[in-house]
C-alpha cells in the first residue's frame, strides 16, 4: 500500500512540474499562438495533399511542402491580404482626416433630423466619436504589422509539420494519453472544425459579400469595391453580420435626399443579402459542417479578445476544441466510471441473490 501511495506521490509531482514547465513556456510564447493556430489550421486543411504528392507522386518532401506553401498563399492569403490593405489605406486616411469625417457625421447628423426628426449624435457622442477614432483606429493599423509576424511565423511552423507530417501523427498518436479510439475521434472531430470555422465561416462571409456587391453596382453606390470588402469582412460578426453596413448606408441615402435608392438598399440587404446567409447556410451544412450560433458569438468575442481580427476564425475554433476534449474526458473517464459502477452493483446483486438462495 506504501509503494502503490508512492507511485501515485511520484506521478502527481511529475505532472504538477510539467505543467508548471507548460504555463512558463506557453506564456512565454504566447505571441506566437496565433501563428501555431494558423499552421496547424493549414495543416489539417492541406496534409491529404501532402500525403498524396510524396507517397504516390514521389516527390520530395520539401518540394511538396513548399508547393503548398506557396499555392495557399496566392489563393488564401494574397486575395486577402489585399482586402486588408484596401481597409487600411481607408483606415489610415480617417486617423489623419479625422476632424473632416466628423464634420461630415454633423452634416449627416443635421440632414437625418430634418427629414426623419432624429437626432442621432449630440455634440457629447460627436466628441465621443472623435476620441475612438484617435484612439483605437491607430491600433487597427498597428494589427497588420502584428498579422504580418502571425503569417511569417505560421508558415514557418507550417514548413516543419508538413516534412514530418507522418512522424509527426505517429508520435501524438502515441502520446497522447487517450485510449486509441479517443485519439481517432479527438482527429476527425479536429478535421471538421477546422473545416467548418476555416472555410465555412469566411465563405459564407464571401458570398454575402458578393450578393451585397451586385447589390451596390445596381443601385449606384459610391466605391462599391470598397464596401464590398468592408460587408464581407462584418458577415463574419454574429448576430449583426453584414446589417452593420448595408443599414446605415441605406439610412445615410435615405437622409441625403436619395431616397429611391436608400429604400431599395434596405429592401435588397434584409431580402437578398439576409437571405442569402441562411440560404446558403443550409447548402453548405452538409458539405463542410454547420457552427452552432453560440459557438460562433462566444468564439468572435474571446477570439477579437485574444487574437485581433484573425481571432474571428480562431474563437470559435478553440471554443469547439474545448466542447469535444469534454466530450472525449467523458468517453475516456465518465464512461469507464459508469461500467464499473455498473459491474459492482451487478456483483452486488448476485452476492444478494446467492445470501437468499442460501
Amino acid at each position: 500500500m506504501s509503494y502503490l501511495d508512492n507511485e501515485r506521490l511520484k506521478q502527481v509531482v511529475f505532472l504538477l512540474i510539467l505543467a508548471f514547465l507548460g504555463i512558463i513556456l506557453f506564456k512565454e510564447l504566447y505571441a506566437f499562438f496565433p501563428g501555431f493556430l494558423g499552421a496547424v489550421t493549414l495543416y489539417v486543411l492541406s496534409r491529404k495533399w501532402m500525403f498524396r504528392l510524396v507517397e504516390q507522386r514521389k516527390w520530395g518532401r520539401s518540394w511538396a511542402a513548399t508547393l503548398i506553401m506557396v499555392l495557399s498563399f496566392l489563393i488564401i492569403l494574397l486575395p486577402i491580404g489585399g482586402l486588408v490593405n484596401m481597409l487600411t489605406s481607408k483606415v489610415t486616411y480617417a486617423i489623419t482626416h479625422s476632424s473632416e469625417l466628423i464634420k461630415g457625421l454633423e452634416k449627416f447628423n443635421q440632414q437625418l433630423q430634418q427629414s426623419l426628426g432624429v437626432n442621432l449624435m449630440t455634440e457629447a457622442r460627436l466628441q465621443k466619436i472623435q476620441e475612438t477614432i484617435t484612439a483605437v483606429l491607430p491600433g487597427f493599423v498597428g494589427a497588420t504589422f502584428n498579422t504580418l509576424t502571425a503569417i511569417a511565423i505560421m508558415y514557418f511552423i507550417l514548413y516543419f509539420m508538413l516534412v514530418n507530417a507522418r512522424e509527426m501523427e505517429e508520435a501524438l498518436y502515441e502520446y497522447i494519453p487517450l485510449k486509441d479510439e479517443n485519439v481517432e475521434l479527438l482527429g476527425k472531430e479536429m478535421k471538421n472544425m477546422v473545416v467548418s470555422n476555416a472555410i465555412g465561416i469566411p465563405l459564407i462571409a464571401l458570398i454575402q459579400g458578393i450578393v451585397s456587391l451586385i447589390g451596390y453596382l445596381i443601385f449606384g453606390v459610391p466605391e462599391p469595391v470598397f464596401w464590398f470588402v468592408v460587408t464581407s469582412f462584418t458577415a463574419m460578426l454574429p448576430i449583426i453580420g453584414a446589417a452593420a453596413v448595408y443599414v446605415p448606408m441605406g439610412v445615410f441615402l435615405l437622409s441625403s435626399g436619395q431616397t429611391w435608392q436608400g429604400v431599395a438598399i434596405l429592401i435588397y440587404g434584409f431580402g437578398a443579402v439576409g437571405t442569402s446567409d441562411n440560404l446558403f447556410r443550409m447548402m453548405l451544412a452538409k458539405k463542410i459542417g454547420d457552427v452552432h450560433p453560440l459557438i460562433t458569438i462566444f468564439g468572435v468575442i474571446i477570439g477579437v479578445s485574444l487574437f485581433g481580427f484573425i481571432g474571428l476564425i480562431f474563437g470559435p475554433l478553440l471554443i469547439s476544441l474545448f466542447i469535444v476534449l469534454l466530450k472525449i474526458y467523458s468517453n475516456e473517464y465518465l464512461v469507464k466510471k459508469r461500467e464499473v459502477k455498473i459491474v459492482k452493483t451487478a456483483h452486488a446483486k448476485e452476492k444478494q441473490m446467492k445470501k437468499s438462495g442460501d
